[in-house]
């Protein structure tokens, strides 16, 4: 076998490999990859369609690595529109609404009802991502409240807050947080919150002497709702706190729960109602924090409405550039925070791009 042995390789040209430049694969897109004539197995090329070494098995082109090259990571904050308060009668407690639910992947701030941050989202340049921010939920003159809207980011969903309840226990359905439970003569549960995304409403205290019915708290992304006792209904639960935009921001807490007993009212969690009785109106869940709507009692009570929710993002400026059409949405412009950018989505639904 003869054997090729050498000090060196010198270059030839500039388009040839030598030991001072880097090896270059042939650069094609993907439609002249397929458009190459015979390959044969092992042939390989650089497809600046997808970023990715493809290489040919005899068969069919095959990518020989797992993901596209042409991506970055974009953290996101993405709230659900609150669930509204609910309005029973004279001799009734009436639950707080629940918080829309919250999903962070910013930093290592705690997601929803107390779990650990999410994992940024890793976006393909030039894909369309839809953008949706859901609602509060509408206040109501008599019984349960109304649920909120589902927020959206690309793959993430936030799920809206869940109503109060108007009767006995609070409605049941796929809640970021659950509405309070409402109370008569008896006891009554709380709606159940989703995992890493909100906290259960509070259960209402049942009672034969109508000064002692109080109603439930809603469930808010830092925590459950208030669970009531004889004479003293629920607080909403605690929101949480991010500082996406640059300074620490509390959102999505649970609206409060309401009693018959004179002054048995109870506040909400930050960014959510507090209740009111004798006829009051609840207070409402604030606008773009998912908060949820606070309780109401009393002939001619309105309850709280929920609070709308609100899409965040942020990235590193020099990873990539938002596109400037956002045709359905509204939002404050692109923002700078040290060597990163950000954008707060405040109503409507669209879709967005990014580039290089």
């Amino acid at each position: 076998m003869s054997t090729l042995e050498t000090n060196s390789i010198g270059k030839y040209s500039g388009n040839n490999v030598s030991i001072d430049d880097p090896l270059k694969l042939k650069n094609v897109t993907t439609t002249q990859r397929d458009a190459l004539s015979s390959p044969q197995a092992g042939d390989t090329v650089y497809n600046s369609t997808t970023g990715t070494i493809d290489y040919y098995n005899g068969t069919q082109w095959n990518q020989n690595q797992a993901g596209n090259t042409f991506v970055f990571n974009c953290s996101y904050l993405v709230i659900a529109g609150g669930g509204s308060g609910a309005r029973a009668g004279n001799s009734s407690g009436s639950g707080g609404g629940g918080a829309g639910g919250y999903r962070n992947s910013y930093s290592t701030e705690a997601s929803g009802d107390g779990s650990s941050t999410e994992t940024p989202l890793e976006v393909t340049y030039g894909q369309s991502l839809t953008v949706t921010v859901g609602a509060g939920g509408a206040a109501k003159s008599s019984g349960d409240g109304n649920q909120g809207f589902d927020s959206v980011f690309g793959t993430i969903t936030s799920y809206k807050g869940g109503p109060g309840g108007g009767s006995s226990n609070a409605p049941t359905g796929t809640w970021g947080s659950g509405g309070g439970a409402a109370a008569y003569t008896n006891n009554a549960n709380g709606a159940p919150g989703t995992a890493g995304q909100g906290g259960d409403g509070g259960n209402g205290a049942g009672h034969s002497s109508t000064n002692n019915r109080a109603g439930g708290g809603g469930g808010g992304a830092g925590g459950n709702g208030g669970g009531a006792a004889h004479g003293n209904s629920g607080s909403g639960g605690a929101g949480a706190n991010s500082s996406i935009t640059g300074s620490s921001v509390g959102r999505a807490g649970g609206g409060g729960g309401a009693g018959p007993a004179s002054g048995n009212t109870r506040s909400g969690g930050t960014g959510g109602g507090s209740s009111s009785n004798n006829g009051g109106t609840g207070g409402s869940g604030t606008v773009n924090t998912g908060g949820g709507g606070g309780a109401s009692l009393g002939d001619g009570g309105t309850s709280g409405a929920g609070g709308s929710g609100v899409v965040i993002l942020r990235w590193t400026t020099a990873d990539a550039t938002l596109g400037a059409t956002r045709t359905g949405l509204t939002d404050g412009g692109v923002q700078t925070a040290g060597s990163d950018s950000y954008i707060v989505f405040t109503a409507g639904t669209g879709t967005i791009t990014f580039s290089s």
